[in-house]
């Protein structure tokens, strides 16, 4: 019974050897006929498939580097508010702790108005920090939306022209002809437009 095995597995071997040879060298097939073939394949029977590289698109997009920047001044911008408005609360709660411990309070009630005080300031810094969060995050998402509305805008008026079956996101494509791949096209024609808009 092994022996049976071994031989067709030997077989299946050659038989899959031989088809990789014939189709990798064309079995006689001219560079005309491989051409004439290509041409085939795209006349209006056939499926028009395309392919763009998004996440290459989105790195070297004019407008995706201009809302970075501006949301990295507006992080920047937030970090350093919340940073200042914290340091001044732990100063003040340092003296308010040293105070308590000196007893420098003249009644127990002051120091609890000054305690109350002070856990309110605490209460606003956090709610603060908070609000501040969520606005980044929403200027994240807006940012994305603009550079997808941008890119599905540019996409859906180059399809118009070319009349595409498909036009995929190469993250999801492991194996593509580059006559298919218009990430260049795509991203030259988006940075001329938003320099015209720039401008």
């Amino acid at each position: 019974m092994k022996g049976t095995s071994l031989i067709v597995s030997v077989v299946l071997f050659v038989a899959v050897a031989v088809l990789y040879v014939l189709h990798f060298t064309g079995s006689g097939n001219s560079g005309a006929d491989i051409s004439e073939q290509n041409v085939r394949q795209s006349e209006p029977g056939g499926l028009r498939i395309a392919y763009v590289k998004a996440d290459s698109v989105l790195l070297n997009y004019d407008l995706a580097q201009d809302l970075h920047d501006e949301f990295a001044k507006k992080q920047e911008a937030y970090t350093s508010e919340y940073g200042t408005k914290r340091q001044s609360f732990e100063k003040e709660a340092a003296a308010f702790q040293e105070k308590v411990q000196r007893g420098g309070f003249l009644t127990e009630q002051r120091a609890i108005q000054e305690r109350d005080r002070l856990m309110g300031k605490e209460q606003e810094i956090l709610q603060l920090d908070q609000d501040l969060s969520t606005k980044l995050a929403e200027l994240q998402t807006a940012n994305n939306q603009q550079l997808l509305d941008s890119l599905m805008s540019y996409i859906e008026l180059l399809n118009a022209k070319e009349q595409y079956d498909y036009i995929f996101s190469a993250s999801n494509i492991l194996i593509g002809d580059e006559a298919h791949n218009l990430t260049s096209e795509v991203l030259k024609a988006l940075n001329e437009r938003y320099a015209g808009k720039k401008e």
